[in-house]
């Protein structure tokens, strides 16, 4: 049996390997085409072991994925440091300009998509035949309705989009996690029966969106101020990196502890750091290490994610007869997201600026990705999990894999580049979000000094 350390092995070498054939050979991006050689890795090892039952490299390698917590691995291990390399490349002050359209999207959004997908899967399963309890219908709305930071954030490197619209996607998919696991955990316990009427009390459903949502944002603050104070009382690199290290995963289990939203924590502190740091508590040594180091730490992370999530089919045994519902979960989700978006921007219109094509760019760039597989294995052992799981599945390798690929095209269409927005299109740089590459944009708060 292998040790933790040699899954480590094989996984790092498997997506170096692959990495380096789809750079090399194919041309796809980076993530997409890992996710993509993954699936197609594991449909072919399927194959064989059908055509040829003596060999045994599907059962092999199958048996390693198990025992890899693919649940655990997401939402208690890479969560919480790709979130915060995410929030460490948004503008606050863009950010805060775009506050009622983000947090309505990211809220209202939800429950929204949350409602439109259960209700919709539910009538579904009905036509054909399936036993799919509304209550569970539900869960897989929550599950399914937010999109993911890391797969929206991936996307949005290789797409140039409008400013405004690249804060809409980009906050959205950071904040909205928050949200949906808050959902997900009342209903999962409502269609379990384990959380008594309370769980269904809308004052109960109030509290903990409170606790959640404005507990997780407090929390991130006093950890991102605590943070900046002691890198500004210093001027070394090293150690300001491990401080920034400490804070992502010390704020990520104390919002656990505390049981407020880990995601939401970490996102705010990053957004401190991020907007407070290189002004006057790094030097731009200091700044290029911190930010190079987390930028390399989200390239590694999301390449092993989409790998695994490729992979992950070897494990996942999906009926024959499960394949029309996942099949019709895919549009289903889509017109639920196109509601979703529409809803907010239309209430919004009269105090807030959208850019030309806002909703139909939001609702083809709403991707899916770990964090609803991972969600969805959480699930307890009930005869309804295997059909969720299909049906997240299928609309997860849908729009990683077709909306990524597409969504350069539906901006060029969608967005209409004579409007007002055509200044932001003057560049290659994301002007939604920060960039530090090696020309980055670094102030040292002591011009005169030597960067430690």
């Amino acid at each position: 049996m292998l040790s933790t350390i040699e899954i480590a092995a094989v996984l790092l070498v498997l997506t170096a390997a692959l990495g380096w054939i789809n750079h090399v050979a194919i041309g796809l991006p980076h993530t997409i085409g890992l996710l993509l050689m993954g699936l197609a890795a594991s449909l072919i090892l399927v194959g064989v072991e059908v055509a040829i039952p003596d060999v045994h490299i599907y059962e092999d390698l199958g048996g390693l994925l198990r025992r890899i917590d693919f649940r655990d691995t997401v939402l208690n291990g890479f969560l919480a440091f790709l979130l915060f390399a995410g929030a460490l490349h948004v503008d606050f002050t863009l950010l805060r300009r775009r506050a009622w359209a983000v947090g309505s999207i990211a809220t209202v959004g939800v429950l929204i998509s949350t409602a439109v997908v259960g209700t919709g899967l539910w009538l579904i399963a009905d036509l054909l035949g399936l036993a799919m309890p509304l209550p569970w219908a539900l869960v897989f709305g929550a599950l399914i309705s937010p999109t993911d930071p890391v797969a929206v954030l991936s996307t949005l490197k290789s797409v140039k989009v409008p400013e405004t619209l690249e804060l809409d996607m980009a906050g959205e998919s950071l904040f909205n996690d928050g949200v949906g696991v808050v959902v997900f955990t009342v209903l999962v316990a409502v269609a379990a029966g384990t959380g008594g009427t309370a769980a269904a009390d809308p004052l109960h459903i109030a509290r903990l969106f409170v606790v959640e949502a404005l507990g997780g944002a407090v929390l991130g603050l006093c950890t991102g101020w605590v943070a900046y104070r002691a890198m500004r009382k210093i001027d070394s690199y090293p150690l300001e990196t491990l401080i920034s290290i400490a804070l992502a995963i010390g704020t990520y289990v104390a919002a656990a502890r505390l049981h407020t939203s880990g995601p939401i924590a970490v996102v705010v502190s990053g957004i401190l750091i991020d907007n407070r740091g290189p002004n006057d508590a790094m030097s731009e040594l200091t700044e290029r290490y911190v930010f190079g180091f987390w930028q390399l730490v989200d390239e590694m992370l999301n390449s092993i994610l989409f790998l695994l999530i490729g992979l992950e089919v070897l494990v996942l045994s999906f009926a024959p007869d499960l394949v029309p519902l996942a099949l019709a979960a895919i549009p289903l989700a889509l017109l639920a997201r196109f509601v979703a978006v529409g809803g907010p921007v239309l209430a919004l219109q009269h105090r807030q600026r959208f850019v030309a094509g806002t909703v139909p760019v939001l609702t083809w760039g709403g991707l899916r990705g770990g964090i609803s597989i991972a969600l969805a294995l959480s699930l307890p052992d009930v005869p309804q999990k295997p059909a969720l799981l299909a049906a997240t599945y299928a609309v997860v390798v849908f729009t990683i894999v077709v909306q990524g690929l597409t969504l350069r095209t539906v901006v060029r269409r969608a967005v209409d580049c004579g409007a007002s927005d055509r200044g932001e299109w003057s560049s290659g740089r994301r002007p939604g979000v920060r960039h530090r590459t090696d020309g980055m944009e670094g102030r040292s708060r002591d011009p005169g000094a030597n960067a430690g």
